[in-house]
């Protein structure tokens, strides 16, 4: 079982922020977050939350 994380997400093209769960695999964080609402794919800042 892979640890659970609680991730923010924010886009640095209109600013929209979001909050996820996901879990940590091979130091990676998989959200299943794609595109933000604005349709940018690759300029995000992420930041982990908490564990649960």
């Amino acid at each position: 079982m892979h640890p659970r994380v609680k991730v923010s997400i924010r886009c640095k093209a209109c600013g929209e922020r979001f909050v996820l769960k996901g879990n940590r695999e091979k130091g990676r964080i998989e959200t299943g977050f794609k595109r933000c609402l604005c349709d940018n794919e690759r300029d995000f800042d992420i930041d982990i939350l908490d564990y649960d």
